[in-house]
């Protein structure tokens, strides 16, 4: 009866595999044909497999200079969504009182309000900094960053959160004894003893930047500054869609955040658990 049970299970998994990756295979596999082929059947192979319209795909998309928009956004993000949110998350559990709890509070509250209830005051609040202030902050990488920090901080200092509580007051009371600085007390006891947290949060926050499309949309207007989903959408025009080299160009937005993930979700359920449980 458990054999029974364990091979069901194995199967359930293999079929919801199987369904997830289905769309995957639908982008791969069309992204090598021309239009008739591709109008003939979408779940056929190809008949040859030519990187042609991935080559055509990366110069319509300019996908070197979107690649390095993305990467800059994504990268500086990142960076300063964990040292802010590891900071503040160690400050709010350290210091243990009723405003600290309210702040906490706050923070998690944040998480459960729908981004598209914020665009538009946002973007009208951003359009009045710009007015008034003369701080650029649509139209600019800049203020894209600083967007991204505001959005992805309320789940990173959550995760640090409830992994600071786990990490022992004695070890930061004996590095100051020996002579250690508070902020040396961080970064040299605290910050390393979250690396699992952190990784979680690198690999949630990549996805997620890299990924997303809405606020890029809204806050970036000229070319130079689009990022890989925005290059993406020059395939589909107003009366046409090139399918075939939106596959492609899907394809070249897909294998760089998937390598990445492969290479660190290692880390997820162990900072997760870690950060959401304890």
């Amino acid at each position: 009866m458990k054999k029974t049970r364990s091979i069901a299970a194995n199967v359930l998994v293999i079929l919801l595999s199987i369904c997830w990756l289905f769309p995957v295979y639908i982008v791969f596999v069309n992204s090598f044909k021309n239009r008739s082929e591709l109008y003939e059947s979408i779940l056929a192979l190809p008949e040859h497999f030519s990187f042609e319209y991935y080559e055509k795909a990366m110069k319509k998309m300019n996908f070197l200079h979107a690649l390095g928009n993305s990467v800059l956004v994504t990268v500086v993000s990142i960076i300063f969504i964990v040292i802010l949110a590891s900071m503040t998350a160690w400050m709010l559990v350290r210091t243990n009182n009723v405003l600290s709890t309210v702040i906490f509070n706050i923070f998690v509250a944040t998480m459960l309000i729908p981004f598209q209830t914020l665009m538009m005051p946002l973007m009208q609040e951003m359009g009045w900094i710009r007015d008034t202030l003369h701080i650029p902050m649509l139209d600019n990488m800049g203020g894209l960053i600083y967007m991204y920090i505001g959005f992805g901080a309320s789940m990173a200092v959550f995760l640090y959160h409830g992994f600071v509580k786990s990490i022992p007051v004695s070890l930061e009371e004996a590095a100051t004894i020996d002579g250690c600085t508070k902020l040396g007390v961080f970064w040299k006891i605290v910050f390393p003893m979250l690396k699992p947290t952190t990784m979680t949060v690198i690999i949630l926050d990549v996805i997620w930047i890299w990924n997303d499309y809405l606020l890029p949309s809204l806050v970036l207007s000229s070319k130079a500054n689009r990022t890989i989903p925005l290059s993406t959408f020059s395939f589909f025009g107003q009366f046409t869609i090139q399918w075939n080299m939106a596959m492609a160009g899907l394809m070249l937005t897909i294998i760089p955040v998937v390598i990445f993930y492969l290479c660190a979700q290692k880390y997820i359920i162990k900072g997760v658990a870690a950060g959401a449980v304890k």
